[in-house]
């Protein structure tokens, strides 16, 4: 006697088999099960048109159509395991956000965890990544530029690294760090930025600044097919909507503290604020001074608005009409937040401004006279400028 059995998945399928065989037809039901389970982890239509394929070939005998099913569901698996989600690769970079380290000047001298991510703020604040063509060679330049008057801070990337030169411009205003040999690039560079994504659009120059270096190191290429796939990607632009792919871990969008502190870590903040953060005494009035801080984007919402969810800060992001983002506040319990926050934290002058900044709210909040004396005392000191020749002759405030 011979029966129809029907198995049900995502699709009718009908095969036609004695009653003695159905305990092999139950086991292909239980395989079909789990491949369905796979596929929809997978989100993919694979199994469609797997399922197309068995019924275009029903002639096909119980045994073949098990060994079809296992060797489907073992390539799902290997798939799985072998291309991770972005759940997945969020995890592993989670895993290397954090530390159970507490980030201030020392921690990010000893450990080299909490110095990369710091370095990566830093970078996603007043980093470049070059791709230039000089006397038909092309050149693959990482940089980090600050004023003179900052020339500390990029003598102390160079001694964490343990690379790379720092010179000044003729005019003797603007300093940069830069690293241009590819071997270094490579061993050192490539670590730290894989390892820890840039969070604002400067991810996508990264991008294709490893990709020109592939394609440089290809000994396979020619220089005219070198030439050419290099000014292609020197020539690609950045999307007006583009966002790093490493908040994609949140859909894009920051919520809360809990969100933002998914994506963006202490040390990269403190090493963010070191290039783009101001510290600031503000009139509010004839006879009033207040303390004031302001972190500004001209791309990049996403990230001001996670660093207002770490921070504390009441006020919400605005777009100035000079065409950049700006988030600032004078509120005295943000104040207070930031002062406690930044505590023995930053590394160049931005810690001496730091210092004088939080000891002025502690001491003469309120006291105009005191604070107008201060805040003169600051614009000051940000008119210093420094060479290579004497900067190891000054003393620095500490």
């Amino acid at each position: 006697m011979r029966e129809n059995l029907q198995l049900g998945c995502k699709c009718s399928l009908f095969i036609t088999v004695s009653i003695i065989d159905q305990v092999k037809i139950l086991i292909i039901l239980l395989l079909l099960l789990v491949n369905a389970t796979v596929e929809k982890m997978l989100q993919t239509r694979r199994l469609s048109a797997w399922l197309i394929k068995i019924i275009s070939h029903q002639r096909l005998n119980v045994e073949h159509l098990i060994v079809k099913l296992c060797k489907s569901t073992e390539k799902n698996l290997i798939e799985t395991t072998t291309a991770p989600s972005a759940q997945t690769q969020y995890s592993s970079y989670a895993k290397n956000n954090k530390s159970s380290l507490r980030v201030n000047k020392t921690t990010l001298l000893e450990n080299k965890e909490l110095f990369s991510q710091w370095l990566v703020g830093f970078t996603d604040g007043d980093g470049t990544f070059s791709i230039a063509r000089q006397n038909g060679t092309w050149s693959l330049i990482f940089k980090l530029g600050q004023s003179t008057y900052n020339l500390r801070l990029l003598h102390y990337v160079k001694n964490q690294l343990g690379v790379g030169s720092i010179y000044v411009e003729k005019n003797g205003n603007m300093a940069h760090f830069r690293i241009r040999d590819r071997k270094v690039l490579e061993s050192v560079i490539f670590p730290i930025f894989d390892k820890y994504p840039l969070l604002t659009s400067k991810q996508f120059n990264y991008l294709k600044f490893k990709e020109a270096f592939a394609i440089l190191s290809d000994p396979t290429l020619g220089n005219s097919e070198k030439d050419t796939l290099v000014s292609n990607i020197v020539n690609r632009e950045l999307p007006v909507d583009y966002i790093s792919p490493i908040w994609s871990i949140i859909n894009n969008k920051v919520s809360d503290y809990a969100s933002a502190s998914l994506v963006m870590s202490k040390a990269w903040l403190v090493g963010f604020t070191e290039a783009e953060g101001s510290f600031y005494l503000v009139s509010k009035g004839p006879t009033r001074l207040v303390h004031a801080f302001e972190v500004t984007q001209k791309l990049d919402v996403i990230v001001l608005n996670s660093i207002q969810r770490l921070l504390g800060i009441s006020t919400q992001v605005q777009f100035k009409k000079a065409g950049y983002f700006s988030l600032a506040t004078t509120n005295s319990r943000a104040i207070e937040n930031l002062i406690e926050f930044f505590h023995n934290t930053l590394k160049g002058m931005k810690s001496v401004e730091y210092r004088i900044w939080a000891r002025s709210y502690n001491k003469h909040k309120g006291d105009f006279k005191s604070l107008d004396s201060i805040r003169n005392q600051m614009r000051t000191l940000r008119l210093q400028r420094y060479t290579l020749r004497t900067f190891y002759k000054k003393k620095f405030v500490k």
